[in-house]
Order: C-alpha cells, then structure tokens, then sequence
C-alpha cells in the first residue's frame, strides 16, 4: 500500500531543480546541444528510438539530454509521449530487399552475391582507448562510399532456391499491435518480434547469449546483417494508390539455423529473424537468436526447458519499462505495509522466545 507524504511538495519541487542542476553540470563547460547528441551519440538515440517504438532522432536526442544520458528513462519518456500521438493509418509493410545499404555482411558465404559492405563498425576495431579525441581535434573524412542503390537479394533467397531452407509464405493478416492491446499467451510471431524489438538490449543480448552456451538448440550463423534506409508507403484513401511519405533506417539479420527435421519437417535450415530502428547490430542479432529459440513448439521440437524457450519468461520479463516501474517502485513510501511485517515478525519473535524459554524447557 503506498502512503502520501505530507509536507513533501516543496522537498520535491528542490529535488526537480537540483534534477536540472545536474543535469546541466558544470557551467564552465559549454552545453550538449539535440543536434550533437543527435549527430555524436548516434547509437544511444538509435537504442532509445528501437526501444521506445517511435522512430524520431530529434526527439530521441532530447530525451536523453532530458534524461542526463539514462537510456532507460530516456525509453520511458518516448514512449509517454508517443502515448499522446494521434494515430491517422498505417504504412504498408516494408520490403527490406529494396534497402539502400550502408552496411551488409554475411557469415555464411564469402562470396556472397551483391558483394560485402563493411561500412561503419567497431568489428575490426582493436578496443584502445583513443586519446586523440580527448584533444578534441577534428576527425579527417572518411572515404565517401555510397549505399548500394540497387535491390540486393537477401541471402536466405539463395538457400531457399535450393529448397534447403524453410519457407515462410507471406500472410495478409494484419499483425496485432502490441502498443495497443495487452501481450496474451500463447502468443504468435509478429507480436514475439515486436515485443523483442522493444524488449531491453540488455536482457535479450543475455537471454541469447545464454542459447549460444547451451541452454536451447540454436547453432545459428549470421546468414545476413544489412543496414541501411527503407522507404516507407501509406495508402491514401482519396487518392486510390500508395505514396511515399519517407524512410527510415533499419538494421536487419537473418540467421541460418541447423534443423536436423522433425514429424512435421524434413531436414533444413530454418531462420531466426531480427529487425530494429536504426543502428542495432547486437540487438537485431539477440533478436534473431532469441526468435529461433521460441519457434521450437512450431518446428515440432522438443522443449529443453531452457529459460530462451518459455515465451512467458522472455516477453514478460523482456520490457525494461515495465521491469524499471515495478523494481523503482520498492523505493516509494510503503510505511504502512512495512509496520504490519513489523509488528507481525516482532509477534513471531516473542511466541519463539516463549517456547525457548528456560521454563517451558524445564517443564
């Protein structure tokens, strides 16, 4: 049971200012501006805008300034304002092979068709600490090598060629949305996706690390990691057609799963599937890991019991907005709550002295 606390209102208008205090710091250092957090801290606004479901890079960027760096707050407060968006429609589904990719490799074929695209990675990078930054220098231009402007095939096209790979035929069933209606299980696919896209990157990295060390069937290769921009299409009504009304950029990875078959399936490969806002190479990776070990049931295989194969496990426990209100809550006042334990352990306590005592031992 929470309490109010009385007399409290002027304690909390301070702690706000002191808020804004430190989260301007020091005023002989210049101010963060949007647009450097925007333009300089763009895996952070990436993050927040996946996780947040709203794809904005302004408002993503303010909202890590607001939240003085806090990438988990700054979630909170995306999604709070999104709350307050009108919804007009819905976009037609994304055709991820028309990408422009600034970046796309596969672990799976060397050669693979359309050619490899490193782009910008800390993959080849030998993690020292680079102190020409700290002189605050200007960086020298980078190569400019344009996206691929052409529709590159997705890899998993090649294999599905040879009929080696499951196929997955398309549905025109409209997905549900997880922003509106509540997670119910057993749930499907698409809302497992969106609810992983959303999930903590935190969480779901060490829910797939843990089906790489055993704890589910799930021998994946990176069949593809592309990452670029999409155009985005609406129907418009009076019009009669589709029209573009912009893109966005996404990270996409299909991984290449070993299936050894089973009463329902013969022998192939089967997919695990990861998409998310901008530049998230682990999150989409973790993704993919983790939606191949959920198709376990749908597959006909065997449940290993392993934490990364209970659906009500991962989603429920995936949402860090949900996990941060529930575990930040314990802080609030719950005076009244903590005197009846009190009093309750302090009953428990003397009747437990009672028995022991050197009277009742005697008699």
């Amino acid at each position: 049971m929470y309490v109010a606390v009385k007399g409290g209102e002027k304690a909390i208008e301070n702690a706000h200012a002191w808020l804004a205090e430190e989260r301007r710091g020091s005023t002989d250092v210049a101010e963060l501006s949007i647009a450097q957090i925007r333009e300089q801290l763009g895996l952070a606004v990436n993050r927040v805008m996946a996780e947040g479901s709203l794809f904005d890079p302004e408002l993503a960027a303010l909202a890590i300034k607001q939240a003085r760096g806090d990438l988990i707050e700054a979630i909170f407060l995306i999604r709070a304002y999104r709350t307050t968006l009108p919804r007009f429609g819905y976009s037609k589904p994304m055709e991820t092979g028309q990408m422009a990719c600034d970046r796309r490799i596969s672990a799976t074929f060397k050669d693979a068709p359309g050619g490899q695209v490193l782009g910008s990675t800390f993959d080849y990078t030998h993690r020292l600490l680079d102190f020409k930054l700290a002189a605050d220098g200007e960086v020298a231009p980078a190569p400019q090598n344009p996206p691929c402007e052409d529709p590159t095939l997705h890899i998993t096209e090649f294999l599905r060629g040879e009929n080696i790979i499951q196929d997955e035929p398309r549905s025109d069933d409209a997905p549900g949305d997880l922003t509106r209606e509540p997670m119910e299980f057993p749930s499907n696919r698409p809302l497992r996706l969106q609810s992983l896209a959303r999930g903590d990157e935190g969480f779901v990295l060490g829910m797939a690390y843990s089906t790489q060390r055993g704890y589910a069937r799930n021998h994946a290769f990176v069949g593809e990691l592309r990452i670029g921009k999409v155009s985005v299409e609406m129907d418009i009504p009076e019009l009669g057609f589709a029209i573009e009304i912009g893109e966005v950029e996404l990270t996409e990875c299909e991984t290449v799963n070993q299936f050894k078959g089973s009463k329902t399936e013969p022998p192939q490969f089967t997919r695990g599937y990861g998409l998310v806002f901008g530049q998230s190479e682990r999150k989409s990776i973790a993704m993919a890991l983790l939606d191949r070990a959920l198709r376990w049931e749908e597959l006909g295989e065997d449940n290993l019991g392993a934490p990364a194969q209970d659906e009500e496990f991962v989603l429920s426990h995936a949402d860090n907005i949900q996990a941060t209100g529930f575990l930040e809550h314990i802080k609030l006042p719950h005076y009244v709550d903590f005197q009846s334990e009190l009093e309750l352990v302090r009953k428990l306590r003397r009747e437990a002295e009672g028995r022991n005592s050197p009277k009742e031992v005697a008699e």
